[in-house]
């Protein structure tokens, strides 16, 4: 018999439909010779640090560093969890041959590998690897299984990933709680977690830190067309004033008229992050609410695999782009201009040199059906994405105009769209962007030599302070290691080094909201008092760096693209963190962080949502390193975690005390949904909700 084990029920029903096996079991589906089980997303985890040294369960200064000798894993303590291994562990014990049908990914392939170890599997072992749901993805990957052998390197950097986390976390978050902390309550430190919130609190004092200065800019209308001054800002006011007064009497001749000709080339297609940067922009959706939207629309079989950091397609792709826009039928009116020609072929599209695991998401070609509101909106942007790439580039014309009043310079640009090209999938926004964009206006024509009045001007203005993050600037800044990048190629190159992976960034954010170590004001990002001294208290760069940080990334994937080796990585990281703990043992300040009280959840922050929605993914790094004494991923009972029993109390960072919510629970009706930012909250029998819950917003707030 041939066991199939997939990293839900829900996909393992799609690949049970598809092998022909349709006999329902308990924990499985029988027929046709194969058996298709599932997992709970993580059914092991590894072992507590009390678990390897009985000394290691009380919180101690001088246990620390905690470093087994060798790592183990063990079985989440959770009885729907025991139950199912044991299905899964007589299954794979009695089976001719193992295929894992788990997410093709880095943890994917770590959640299937602890399985199979921990049930004592010993039969060979298929790989199956697709980017879709659909039917004739999963026929194809069954038709080409790859040997488990080739993804041993994917095992070892998540293996490590996990490891990392594992030492750095435990070994650091004790460490600042016993020396630092106050109130018996735990500082949480993350490898990934840390230097994001050092990049908030960066800054957060870049804009209390900044002084704004006046400047002044001289401009004026000359048949109704704004025409700036070449001189640039002025520092002082009466420079200024005496180039107006310069200009103020003479006429204005315009010197030259030049137009220059370009192309611009559709938007990428979208990876994880810019799919969570756009939906931020338009529609506010958080990072962690983009990826639950795109993660259910890929188990509905209409878009392609999201945890994904390529914007690129490979080759083997296009021969299908035909049929999947043939399949986009609410899209015909820019579809049938395609049908039926040669498609064009990209290289910023189709490369198979930026193609790894997976490639850029994309619709399947499956027709939507039931889909939400919100799942609906996130889904047009990837077909219109998907729909321009095939579109020419759009023309237009730049015109520049010069101009001259007693020697004194003025300049005015504009832009206009000669042939819109991809620009009419997206008509309405780009009409929006052009009314903000300056540049984009067409100028009147102008004719070299010829002059008249016009009205000078000298306007006072102030330098700005830098913004505060967004989540979409924050997943940017992450993605590129706090370097703030525009330019596509140049922020491909620094994505080696980005912090944390497009699939565990959102879940860093959201670790941030509970720790209580930030706070949402409409869309921005604020540090908390507390958030801010921690990262003021942590001395050791290496714990706050996001460059640093990017470099340990790098050598991630390394691992995984065989460039590096595992052994060696994790040798520099116990070594790393030894140095940390003698460091900050050394330390003979009085400093301590002022815990903020945790009665009530901070404002505008994504409180607690319970009861995520069939498409939230439970995996280990999904929330870093939750190291501190708390529950272990993926259960749900919170006192099983023996660690607890004398550690500080870690209960107030995951959770928001009843009786506080008892008090506090009724002032939050009617104010808006700290999720979908579109309803307001209502009180249902059991929890608040939003009212936009019909259209899939999945808010909750038990009382």
């Amino acid at each position: 018999m041939i066991v199939c084990i997939a990293e839900k029920p829900s996909v393992a029903r799609d690949i049970a439909e598809v092998l022909g096996a349709r006999n329902r079991k308990e924990g499985y589906i029988e027929g046709n010779g194969y058996q298709v089980t599932w997992t709970f997303g993580h059914l092991c985890t590894l072992k507590e640090p009390h678990e390897y040294t009985p000394s290691w369960k009380a919180w101690s200064l001088s246990s620390l560093p905690m470093i087994p000798p060798r790592f183990g894993i063990k079985l989440i303590n959770d009885p729907g969890i025991e139950k199912q291994f044991h299905i899964i562990e007589g299954l794979m014990q009695q089976a001719d041959e193992i295929i894992n049908c788990g997410d093709a990914g880095q943890e994917g392939e770590l959640i299937q590998r602890w399985v199979m170890q921990k049930a004592g599997a010993h039969c060979p072992v298929k790989r199956l690897w697709i980017s879709s749901l659909t039917e004739e993805a999963i026929r194809e990957g069954f038709a080409s299984l790859k040997d488990q052998s080739e993804f041993q390197p994917l095992y070892e950097a998540g293996l490590s990933r996990a490891i990392g986390d594992w030492v750095l976390g435990m070994n650091a978050t004790r460490l600042y709680t016993l020396k630092y902390g106050q109130n018996r309550q735990v500082l949480s430190i993350g490898r990934v977690q840390t230097p994001t919130l050092a990049l908030i609190v960066k800054r957060q004092q870049e804009i209390e830190n900044f002084k704004p200065e006046p400047y002044w800019e001289l401009k004026t209308v000359y048949r109704e067309t704004t025409f700036n001054s070449t001189k640039g800002k002025f520092s002082s006011k009466e420079e200024g004033e005496k180039f107006l007064e310069t200009v103020k009497n003479s006429d204005f001749t315009v010197t030259d008229v030049s137009a220059k000709k370009g192309t611009e080339a559709p938007p990428r297609l979208f990876d994880l992050t810019s799919l969570q940067v756009e939906c931020n922009k338009k529609f506010s959706y958080s990072a962690d609410m983009t990826l639950q939207l795109i993660q259910s629309l890929y188990e509905k079989k209409v878009a392609t695999y999201p945890r994904v950091d390529t914007t690129f397609l490979s080759d083997d792709i296009y021969p299908k782009c035909p049929n999947i826009l043939a399949g986009l039928k609410d899209y015909a009116g820019f579809t049938a201009l395609l049908a039926g020609k040669k498609l064009l072929k990209s290289k910023k599209v189709f490369d198979n040199s930026k193609v790894t695991d997976h490639h850029a998401i994309i619709p399947t070609g499956v027709q939507p059906q039931g889909l939400t509101d919100m799942e609906k909106r996130v889904f047009d942007l990837i077909a219109r994405r998907f729909i321009a790439v095939f579109y020419p580039d759009c023309k237009f014309s730049t015109t520049t105009v010069l101009g001259e009043v007693d020697k004194v310079e003025f300049k005015a640009t504009g832009k206009q769209i000669l042939e819109p090209g991809w620009r009419v999938i997206f008509a309405k926004e780009q009409q929006e962007e052009t009314k903000e964009n300056e540049e984009e206006r067409v100028l009147p024509l102008f004719t070299i030599g010829e002059s008249g009045p016009h009205t000078p001007d000298l306007t006072e203005k102030w330098t700005q302070p830098p913004k505060p993050y967004t989540e979409a600037t924050l997943l940017r800044a992450m993605e590129t290691a706090g370097k703030l990048v525009d330019n596509d190629e140049l922020r491909d190159a620094l994505k080696e080094n980005g912090i944390g992976r497009p699939s565990t960034r959102a879940a860093i954010i959201e670790t941030l909201f509970k720790r209580h170590y930030i706070r949402k004001e409409r869309k921005n990002l604020i540090a908390t008092p507390t958030g801010v001294e921690l990262i003021q208290l942590i001395h050791e760069e290496l714990l706050k760096s996001a460059e640093l940080t990017g470099i340990w990334e790098k050598k991630l994937r390394e691992i995984e693209r065989r460039s590096y080796d595992a052994a060696t990585f994790l040798t520099e990281l116990k070594q790393m963190v030894t140095e940390i703990v003698y460091s900050v043992l050394r330390d003979n300040t009085n400093r301590r962080v002022t815990i903020m009280p945790e009665g009530a959840p901070e404002k505008g922050t994504p409180q607690a949502k319970t009861k995520k929605n069939s498409s939230s993914k439970t995996k280990s790094s999904d929330t870093e390193n939750d190291t501190s004494p708390a529950k272990p991923k993926r259960t749900r009972k919170a006192s099983s975690n023996t660690d607890k029993e004398k550690t500080p109390q870690a209960e107030t960072l995951f959770s928001v005390s009843t009786e506080s919510n008892e008090i506090k629970g009724d002032e939050i009706i009617g104010t808006l949904c700290p999720l979908c930012g579109k309803g307001h909250i209502i009180k249902g029998k059991t929890s608040y909700g939003c009212s936009e819950w019909k259209n899939g917003c999945t808010f909750r707030k038990p009382f």
